[in-house]
């Protein structure tokens, strides 16, 4: 027999065999709980929920230093030298700041130890009392880690926020946990002196050394009563006058966490050292072949559960943590300089966490290069994509063995080397994946994508698909530290004795489920319960539906379900989502007014797509708010969002009757969508208020 066939073809049946045992596995299982009645299931491998992987360990702080005796030579921190930074100026007139970036520099995990150990001390010593709370407000690096392990090391809750909330929310924050010191970044302590004359409690403010700084620190001790000091001086002080450590209990607090507060508001919820650790330990158990020799890349914001479990998980293996950012992620970054490395190139990771707004951006990356090159390389890429994606999607005719190392060879690979080129496992979190990004990144960089569920309320701990899972759409079964059960939400129509699969609203449960929010008793006894056997519930406001193989699906929010003029409900989220795979679509908010019988959008368009299609157009205009305000330009965005609507089946009601095109994207800096890039409807809705009317009128 051709040994060519056969190379085709025992894979193929190979992997036809595993499917069938695939389809077949229960991956979560009915499970008796207490509470309000539903439909609840456990992880198929643990009868009860996981607490710790590590006998002993019940804290992050006793998880820390046992990593950084048990690996004490291996490197841990990783952080990027600044060679050189400058200003380019494009065609437009506008400026940008590139970075030329260098090697990454390591610090290992017995030199990361002592300067936590030295930073704790420096923290008391300066005059931080051991009942007072420390804030962290600055983007993800070596020095947010170390801070955060240093306050574990004493016992001192840790505040965490986002570098890009708003100055309303971070006064509310720092005020409301009346914290008296804040590590923060050259910008943060900005923002922080514009605010000075409104912060109540703050006596220290710790500024990380970066290019520039001075001003802002000369400006601080200048303008405002506090100490400022760098955060090698509090490490200095600290190593000359060495404070014993008061390691804290597991239902001590952690962190509080502010959420990103999409709807009013931030909320600060409480983490115990119990809820964190319960979480890090359910994710070992799933990812195989977690240890030393992997590499992780840090982007994210570690002010979110995902990045600060992730670097848990990280530091509790043994393995590397190598410093990024979003702007300087690959070599065509805004912020990296033409013809040097992004970080993924230098760092060549093996694990990355990434939220979808994230990989979509990859994905579409990918395609506009592809786009761009044309010719040959278009044709073969488009080629060895369908037949991989018939493999992927079932298809004994699609590529498998010898001709899926051909086309690995031939096209994959080169896309492979934006990320570094070594890419085993990436964990999304935040909103669910569309399936079209999630067989995309899965073809083109070779790596399975974990799609996990969870909230900041469930330090992340919810669900998370299993390594050999390939189906799209789903978020796996529970997390073993994690019951879910779906209860009636009989308003909306979702029931658990729904024909094919039980629906309704999400409810998570077990170790991970965190103590509730700061001061906040009311909302804290809405959202969480305790049953009668001890068990604590935390209520979701999503909706799912379970599969028989125990996999949930995310396919609905209480929240965004709005009733129209005429009795129909809207989605507002489904239609969203079905409507972002359009290619004008950068960004997009549905809006329906009860008042009347139809729904509309706003839409951040996508530059490069509607260019592309006004210069085939023969289209003039000014500049790109100009192109997005013709005429002609809504009609065509508008018809390619009609027959995104028609293939998604949504009904008419549903597809927007008139929609806005808004030239500029929405960042957190905007203050119109989180820092995990969630839509902020309010905010969104009171900006475009004038735009929103007309679109009714």
């Amino acid at each position: 027999m051709n040994p060519y066939f056969l190379g085709f073809i025992l894979p193929f049946v190979a992997s036809l065999l595993l499917t069938k045992r695939k389809s077949e596995k229960k991956r979560g299982v009915p499970v008796n709980v207490g509470g309000e009645p539903g439909c609840a299931i456990r992880n198929h491998r643990f009868e009860r929920p996981v607490e710790t992987r590590w006998e002993g360990i019940s804290t992050l702080a006793e998880l820390f230093e046992q990593s950084c005796k048990q690996f004490a030579c291996m490197p841990l921190l990783g952080t990027r030298k600044l060679i050189a930074r400058e200003m380019v100026v494009a065609a437009d007139g506008r400026s940008f700041e590139k970075l030329h970036l260098g090697n990454y520099e390591w610090k290992s995990y017995a030199d990361a130890f002592k300067t936590v150990c030295n930073f704790a001390s420096g923290l008391l010593r300066i005059g931080h009392l051991k009942d007072e709370r420390v804030a962290i407000f600055a983007d993800t690096r070596a020095e947010w880690q170390i801070a955060l392990q240093a306050c574990f090391r004493q016992n001192i809750a840790v505040v965490t926020i986002y570098a890009s909330l708003g100055e309303g929310a971070l006064c509310h924050s720092l005020n409301e946990t009346e914290v008296t010191t804040v590590v923060c970044g050259r910008k943060e302590l900005k923002k922080l002196i514009d605010i000075s004359g409104q912060l109540d409690t703050v006596k220290h403010v710790i500024y990380i050394n970066e290019e520039g700084v001075s001003a802002e620190v000369s400006l601080a001790q200048n303008c405002t009563s506090w100490t400022v000091m760098s955060f090698e001086e509090v490490e200095s002080i600290g190593l000359q006058r060495p404070v014993e450590e008061n390691l804290p209990l597991a239902s001590d607090t952690a962190v509080i966490m502010y959420t990103s507060g999409s709807t009013g508001m931030p909320k600060g919820v409480m983490m115990s050292h119990r809820n964190v650790l319960a979480v890090v330990s359910a994710v070992m158990t799933i990812v195989p072949g977690l240890g030393k020799k992997d590499v992780y890349l840090a982007y994210l914001p570690l002010a979110h559960i995902l990045e600060l479990a992730a670097e848990a998980i990280i530091t509790g293996v043994g393995a590397s943590i190598g410093y990024g950012s979003p702007l300087t992620l690959t070599d065509t970054s805004n912020k990296i300089k033409k013809g040097t490395q992004g970080d993924a190139s230098v760092l060549k990771p093996t694990l990355m966490t990434a939220v979808p707004a994230i990989l979509d951006h990859v994905r579409d990356g990918v395609r506009k290069n592809v786009d761009a090159k044309g010719g040959l390389a278009k044709r073969l890429f488009d080629i060895a994509y369908s037949r991989r994606l018939a493999a992927v999607n079932g298809s004994w005719l699609g590529a498998w063995g010898l001709e899926k190392l051909l086309w690995d060879m031939l096209v994959f690979q080169k896309v492979r080397a934006i990320l570094g080129g070594r890419i085993r496992f990436i964990l999304a979190g935040g909103a669910p994946l569309s399936g079209d990004t999630q067989r995309f990144i899965n073809i083109c960089l070779g790596a399975p994508i974990s799609q996990g569920y969870g909230l900041t309320e469930t330090c992340a701990g919810g669900t998370f698909s299993e390594y050999d899972e390939t189906s799209v759409g789903r978020v796996g079964p529970p997390l073993p530290c994690s019951y879910i059960k779906l209860v009636d939400w009989a308003e909306g129509g979702y029931l658990t004795t729904d024909s094919p699969m039980p629906r309704g609203e999400i409810v998570i449960g077990g170790p991970s489920v965190t103590k509730g929010y700061f001061k906040n008793e009311a909302k804290t006894n809405e959202v969480y319960k305790v049953d009668e056997r001890g068990m604590r519930w935390f209520y979701s406001g999503d909706i799912g539906r379970l599969h028989p193989d125990g996999c949930l699906e995310i396919i609905d929010r209480k929240k965004d379900i709005v009733k129209l003029q005429h009795g129909e409900y809207v989605s507002l989220g489904k239609v969203e989502a079905a409507l972002s795979v359009c290619s004008y679509v950068d960004q997009i908010m549905i809006h329906a007014d009860p008042f009347h019988n139809y729904c509309v959008a706003l839409i951040v368009a996508a530059q490069s797509e509607l260019k592309n299609w006004a210069s085939k157009q023969g289209m003039t205009y000014s500049d790109f708010s100009d192109l997005c305000q013709k005429q002609g330009t809504v009609k065509e965005v508008l018809q390619s969002l009609v027959k995104a609507a028609k293939q998604a089946r949504l009904e008419k009601f549903e597809i927007p009757a008139k929609i806005k095109l808004i030239p500029e994207p929405w960042t957190p800096e905007s203050g119109l969508v989180t820092a995990a890039l969630k839509l902020k409807r309010e905010v969104i809705k009171k900006a475009y208020e004038i735009d929103l009317a007309q679109l009714y009128s």
